[in-house]
């Protein structure tokens, strides 16, 4: 079919702006090519992989925005304007937006891929911590409360990531790209406005891979309607000669290469990272007995005994001990949200920041012990209260209680009286009942 000199112009401006957006423009993406660092060498590999996949250009600092969209699109105009320069080649015209095709294809397949085997063995989204479930509904962000709403049914999560690395998988033969497509279109939709919603940081980047599946499917979106809305005949898809000159033996290699790379070794290192990397790994004070949410029996200052408060900015109200090494207390103490601005894995699971990030109402510490393991030594690990630190002495006594003294940042001394609060939750309950067991709190 002939088509017009604008159409030829709006193809060209288009081609090049999906190949623009492929290219390492800035240093972030050879920072990651050279980043290995992880607490394995198996989890190294998944988070250096999982970097790369999500590299976009940028033109304006770390920080996605849509500004770097607008300087592609002025360079790509530039492109455009240049090649309207050359005599008309509608062959080289076909093998350029062939291979840009081809590339796109395999971009879309390494990111969905990448984030599909995050979810297939449920690491994006962890389940919630103790913290997390014994603190406000209102002290979360939107994009937290989304985090933990995802992270509580693995399973589904589970399937999310099944439907991504299907639709990935499909794009990796030309036959197959539109049935790929039609399954990641309104996946990678509600993936962008699911960040837009719920305040994500993602929202540039899922917007990007949206329109690298709106770029596909256009290239049959007039076949499939003049066959399934028209009932008309419809031309199949050709592969162009441009790809067909070459060898099937290096055509193969190459995707033998990426199959093996993005599918098979980043699939087996995946599946073996903890599910728990979200969160810090070294163990608390679990094996000692000291485990779950306490309630602030009696707080003193000072010497001076505060009586329970809500709205006093001191006073501790309760205190809860993760599996790991994480110490957090509830109080009305002002707290500056760290927020995530985006989906990454940490180098290791001591920079995990996920258990506190969009959240208020709560202090989080990162405590050591000595080998008594009755000293607490406690850092705040939000980075905004990176001063804050307390020094702890753990003293047991007998129904469940707990005596934590010490000092604060401020050189305050401190004393509270815990007193444990034996409650059940229903995540645990539901996980140990099974899927058909009957539940009793």
């Amino acid at each position: 079919m002939k088509i017009s000199s604008i159409q030829t112009i709006g193809i060209r401006f288009v081609v090049l702006y999906m190949a623009i957006q492929l290219l390492p423009l800035d240093g972030q993406f050879f920072k990651n090519l050279f980043d290995w660092s992880g607490d394995s060498v198996a989890y190294a590999f998944t988070r250096w992989l999982f970097n790369l996949s999500r590299y976009a250009p940028s033109f304006f600092g770390s920080t996605a925005t849509f500004t770097n969209w607008a300087v592609v699109a002025l360079l790509a105009g530039i492109g455009t304007l240049i090649w309207a320069q050359r005599s008309p080649n509608p062959a080289a015209d076909e093998r350029v937006y062939a291979w840009v095709r081809v590339a796109v294809r395999y971009r879309l397949a390494w990111a969905v891929i990448a984030y599909g085997f995050l979810k297939l063995f449920p690491i994006q989204a962890p389940l919630p911590s103790l913290s997390s479930l014994n603190t406000a509904y209102g002290d979360h962000s939107a994009w937290k409360l989304f985090s933990l709403s995802l992270g509580v049914v693995p399973g589904y999560q589970a399937f999310l990531g099944g439907v991504e690395v299907l639709g990935g998988l499909l794009l990796l033969h030309r036959k197959t790209t539109a049935i790929g497509t039609l399954i990641l279109l309104p996946f990678l939709g509600n993936v962008f406005f699911s960040n837009l919603a719920y305040e994500g940081g993602e929202y540039i980047y899922s917007g990007l891979l949206l329109t690298f599946g709106l770029f596909l499917f256009g290239h049959d979106a007039a076949r499939l309607f003049r066959l399934v809305s028209l009932e008309r005949p419809a031309r199949p898809n050709q592969e162009p000669a441009a790809l067909s000159t070459i060898p099937r033996a290096a055509r193969y290699g190459l995707k033998g290469a990426f199959l093996g790379l993005v599918v098979g070794v980043y699939g087996f290192t995946t599946a073996f990272t903890p599910r728990a990397i979200r969160y810090p790994q070294t163990p608390g004070l679990r094996a000692e007995g000291v485990l779950g949410l306490y309630r602030v029996e009696t707080f003193k200052q000072d010497g001076q005994v505060i009586p329970y408060a809500k709205m006093h900015p001191g006073r501790w109200q309760d205190v809860v001990f993760e599996p790991w090494n994480t110490l957090s207390i509830r109080s009305n103490r002002p707290v500056t949200i760290h927020h995530v601005s985006t989906e990454e894995l940490p180098a290791g699971a001591a920079q995990s920041d996920h258990e506190l990030a969009g959240s208020q109402g709560r202090l989080y510490y990162r405590y050591t012990t000595d080998v008594a393991r009755t000293q607490l030594l406690l850092q705040n690990a939000n980075p905004h209260h990176a001063t804050d630190r307390l020094r702890l002495r753990l003293t047991r006594a007998a129904n469940n209680r707990l005596t934590l003294q010490g000092t604060d940042s401020e050189g305050h001394r401190v004393e509270a009286t815990l007193v444990k609060v034996n409650k059940k939750y229903l995540q645990h309950e539901a996980a140990k009942a099974g899927r058909r067991g009957s539940l009793t709190l």
